[in-house]
C-alpha cells in the first residue's frame, strides 16, 4: 500500500521560508515523477511544482518560479519543497503526489490526473 506523508508546514510571515517534506512508502519511489499541488480555501487545487523520476528536470507554476524549489532524495524516498520569500497568496493546503506511470515525461507531470497517490495535505499559512 502506497503512503505519502507530508511534514514541515505551519505559519510564516511574508518573506520568510518553510520547507515541506513528503516521505513515500510502498512503491519504488525512484521510478516515478512527483509533484506538489496546493488548494487555497474556496479554490480548486492547483499545480505548484513537479520533478521527474531521476531529478533531472523540474517544472514550476509561474507564481512560484524563483521562490520555490522542488527536489527529491531517491535513497530516502522523500521529496521536498523549499519555499522562500513566502507571500500571503501562498497560503493553502499543500499536497504531495506520486505519478501513476514510471518514467513519465515532464509535461505529463503537470496534470493532476497523472497522479495516483496523494498525501493528506499539510497547511501553510502566510500572514503578518
Amino acid at each position: 500500500q502506497v503512503q505519502l506523508v507530508e511534514s514541515g508546514g505551519g505559519s510564516a510571515q511574508p518573506g520568510e521560508s518553510l520547507r515541506l517534506s513528503c516521505a513515500a512508502s510502498g512503491r519504488t519511489f525512484r521510478e516515478f515523477g512527483v509533484a506538489w499541488f496546493r488548494q487555497a480555501s474556496g479554490k480548486e487545487r492547483e499545480f505548484v511544482a513537479a520533478i521527474r523520476y531521476n531529478g533531472g528536470r523540474t517544472y514550476y507554476e509561474d507564481s512560484v518560479k524563483g521562490r520555490f524549489t522542488i527536489s527529491r532524495d531517491n535513497a530516502k524516498s522523500t521529496m521536498y519543497l523549499q519555499m522562500n520569500n513566502l507571500e500571503p497568496g501562498d497560503t493553502a493546503l499543500y499536497y504531495c503526489a506520486l505519478d501513476g506511470s514510471p518514467y513519465a515525461i515532464l509535461s505529463a507531470l503537470r496534470t493532476e490526473g497523472s497522479y495516483d497517490y496523494w498525501g493528506l495535505g499539510i497547511q501553510v499559512t502566510v500572514s503578518s
